[in-house]
């Protein structure tokens, strides 16, 4: 399974490189989907972190390629992906395909961009709280929400929930009826 991982420059460093983790160990193949091509560097909070190579420029990445799509959070990286239009057409394509999509933090600033909240219960940075509930979402204080394809999570303390999250809900996305799963 390909896993499109969509960050910039300013992702929190530990909620891209956990989840990507985690993937991993579960056999999927997460790429690095970004706003321009080369290197984002991630960040510690307030501290810069470890740059990291980019797999995919987002303007050209075709969504069919991927099966599902993990927004990882960071103030600046969700600020910067909402605002870039290829970017915003990209999720909105994984919701369109009804393929799972993940986001931690600040990731929802995007699905609320891309119209993908409304009608949805989850949870993010509780700062986004009255942003999700203006565009019709359910908020809770929950460290992780599986509402039908997407998962949401708060904050880096959720992290261990978030990624179990993450495998159960991208697992269940490879099963094909009538096979046994390994």
């Amino acid at each position: 399974m390909k896993v499109a991982v969509l960050a910039t420059d300013g992702v929190e460093q530990v909620e891209l490189d956990r989840p990507w983790q985690v993937l991993e160990e579960a056999g999927a193949e997460p790429e690095l989907v970004s706003l321009d091509g080369g290197e984002i560097t991630a960040w510690n909070h307030l501290d810069k972190g470890d740059s990291r190579k980019v797999d995919a420029v987002v303007s050209s990445a075709d969504p069919d390629a991927y099966a599902a799509l993990v927004l990882p959070g960071g103030v600046v990286n969700g600020d910067f992906i909402r605002a870039d239009a290829d970017a915003v057409a990209f999720v909105s394509s994984f919701f369109d395909a009804s393929k799972p999509v993940a986001a931690i933090c600040h990731g929802p600033w995007v699905l609320i961009e891309a119209g993908a909240v409304k009608g949805r219960r989850m949870t993010s940075w509780p700062s986004l709280q009255t942003d999700l509930r203006n565009a019709g979402a359910d908020w809770v204080d929950e460290e992780v929400v599986v509402d039908g394809n997407l998962v949401t999570s708060r904050n880096p303390d959720d992290l261990d929930a978030f990624g179990a999250a993450i495998v159960e809900r991208f697992a269940a996305e490879e099963e094909v009826p009538g096979e046994a799963s390994d």
